[in-house]
């Protein structure tokens, strides 16, 4: 029996299609819809490079030896490759005792901003009918724009009196300037969690204490680690706050310390840049490996709320 040639050339077609041509066909299509938004493209490829050159700039000159660093060629590369930089910058700046300062600080910003915001807001959503509660949370957002050098003053003269002009004093005070933004964040994801969740709870016997912890708090955790990013980076990186609440200088927080060693040897480029390293890598790493977390947090109470 013979096969006539149109049936012939349908169930050639027939097989190219399910062989895969169709959709290469398609793809094409969809692929020549996309346009490249090239100006946006552009304008970020600035932005990075405005942010890139200064780092390649910090890293080289960073390990660097003292006569290269003085040859007036800052884009060079290092060569040979030294260390010497970062070891005199680790014994004059005493770096370890500052580091470990600077990270306790930042430690206890970032427990306590998370607990305390997510205790307010939890007590500012489920009660948002009442107007002591709604007129609270209008009183911490007005706090945003209320910048500690407007209250600089009246801080020094009350952790002094307190007996708080040190590295305690200074974990308090960024606590409170956290807090209005935290409570922010996590009031809009607490309105995304539904409120039948703490009914069950309540039915099978848990107390309010209880609900938050075992329930809510849990449920937290993309927003928590959102605060906790921003809480990090804004306490690791303050120079201002911690340079007048510290009365010791022994006691100082790592940019402080930084400063000062800048203005005692600002000649010395191989050794500060290596010094600016030590002091920004640890920021630079923990934003690396979180700031998925930022975007997800801020999203998903952004979305749902």
């Amino acid at each position: 029996m013979t096969v006539q040639p149109a049936l012939a050339v349908e169930n050639i077609a027939a097989q190219k299609t399910l062989a895969g041509d169709a959709p290469r066909k398609s793809g094409r299509s969809r692929f020549a819809m996309e346009r490249v938004n090239w100006s946006g493209t552009i304008v970020l490829a600035l932005c990075a490079i405005t942010v890139l050159i200064p780092l390649y700039v910090t890293i080289s000159m960073a390990f660097k030896t003292q006569s290269q660093a003085v040859d007036g060629n800052a884009f060079s590369l290092p060569a040979p490759f030294s260390v010497e930089g970062f070891v005199t910058a680790w014994n004059l700046t005493d770096f370890p005792v500052a580091f470990t300062i600077s990270v306790l600080i930042t430690a206890g910003t970032v427990t306590g901003t998370i607990v305390l915001a997510a205790w307010a807001s939890f007590a500012i959503s489920r009660n948002w009918d009442r107007k002591l509660f709604r007129y609270s949370f209008y009183y911490l957002l007005a706090a945003m724009f209320l910048p500690f050098p407007v209250v600089a003053l009246p801080q020094i003269q009350l952790t002094g009196l307190a007996g708080l002009a040190n590295p305690v004093g200074v974990t308090i005070l960024h606590i409170m300037f956290q807090l209005s933004f935290s409570i922010l964040l996590f009031t809009a994801f607490l309105r995304s969690i539904p409120a039948e969740l703490e009914e069950s709870a309540r039915i099978d016997g848990a107390s309010t204490w209880q609900t938050f912890w075992r329930l809510i708090f849990p449920l937290l955790a993309p927003m928590s680690a959102t605060v906790g990013i921003f809480a990090f980076l804004a306490s690791w990186n303050d120079f201002m706050m911690p340079s007048l609440i510290i009365s010791d200088p022994a006691l100082q927080t790592l940019p402080v310390v930084q400063s000062i060693f800048q203005t005692q040897f600002s000649n010395n480029y191989n050794v500060s840049f290596a010094s600016y390293l030590m002091a920004m890598a640890p920021a630079i790493i923990v934003y690396l490996f979180t700031q998925r977390w930022v975007m997800e947090g801020v999203t998903q109470g952004a979305v749902k709320g």
